[in-house]
């Protein structure tokens, strides 16, 4: 038998993607497109907005929403992984929530338990760094174009719960720790995903990672906007509130969740690199 691969202009292999006799026919994940970005900005800043939203209107505190959303993730993860191919629905209600609680997470270890933000930061770094390890250990690749078996799956969700908890942690060392505040934490995010763009395509950095490095920054750059347009003027942000700003986001996230489940316009063809040839 052989194993056919195939090769994606948008996003290239680190190695060669190990054979596998359970690969899906269909992969997990969307394309990466200006669509998937612009949900994902969306999301984490829904993550930060709604996490805060939670902690201050629920009435459970921190642990006990960080326990109702935790549970809530873990009942849509099983339909993600149920799911025989990519569905926009699931997969972004699916990161709206683990945004949501990679923001519980480091807000937990910060808030309750005292843990300094340089911390949990270096942690969560060094933790996503050893799932990246093991991944490409077990799996010989991290490319998002490859979800298309159950631990290939499992190893990518761990993956973007860490991108969460880190970018939670290292967007608020900058933006308040150092003290840089919102707008001006915002436009350096902006200007370190610009970096890596230009990386990316003048300089031949490679793919798969300018993917990753682009998903940590887009979780601070997600917070940031959402504390400039929740937080109060006189913290810096425009006065809008968790739940207006909460509100505002999801309505977006919704409607371009609609109109791709509709359209189709971020769903892969199923690669050849899915099947044993004879």
């Amino acid at each position: 038998m052989e194993y056919e691969t195939s090769e994606n202009p948008v996003l290239e292999e680190v190695g060669q993607a190990a054979p596998s006799c359970h690969r899906l026919r269909w992969h997990k994940a969307p394309e990466v497109t200006v669509y998937f970005w612009v949900l994902k900005v969306l999301c984490t800043t829904v993550g930060e907005t709604a996490a805060d939203l939670l902690n201050e209107k629920a009435g459970l505190g921190l642990t006990g929403v960080s326990f109702l959303m935790s549970a809530l993730l873990a009942i849509v993860l099983v339909v993600q992984f149920r799911t025989k191919g990519y569905r926009p629905g699931v997969y972004w209600l699916a990161v709206a929530l683990i945004s949501v609680v990679g923001t519980l997470v480091s807000d937990n270890l910060t808030d309750n338990m005292g843990v300094t933000l340089e911390t949990t930061t270096a942690v969560f770094a060094i933790a996503l760094v050893i799932v990246f390890a093991l991944w490409y250990r077990t799996e010989r690749t991290l490319s998002i174009h490859h979800i298309d078996t159950d631990r290939r799956e499992a190893f990518y969700w761990f993956a973007v719960l860490f991108t969460f908890a880190l970018g939670t942690s290292a967007g608020d060392l900058v933006a308040e720790k150092i003290n840089l505040g919102y707008w001006v934490s915002a436009g350096l995010f902006v200007a370190a995903l610009a970096a890596i763009a230009l990386a990316w395509f003048s300089l031949d950095l490679n793919a798969v990672w300018s993917f990753w490095i682009a998903y940590i920054l887009t979780r601070p750059l997600g917070a940031s906007v959402g504390d400039c347009l929740s937080q109060p003027t006189g913290d810096g942000g425009l006065g809008l509130g968790t739940v207006v700003t909460s509100v505002l986001f999801l309505a977006v996230i919704l409607g371009l969740v609609v109109y791709l489940s509709v359209t189709r316009k971020d769903i892969a063809a199923p690669e050849q690199a899915g099947t044993l040839v004879a």
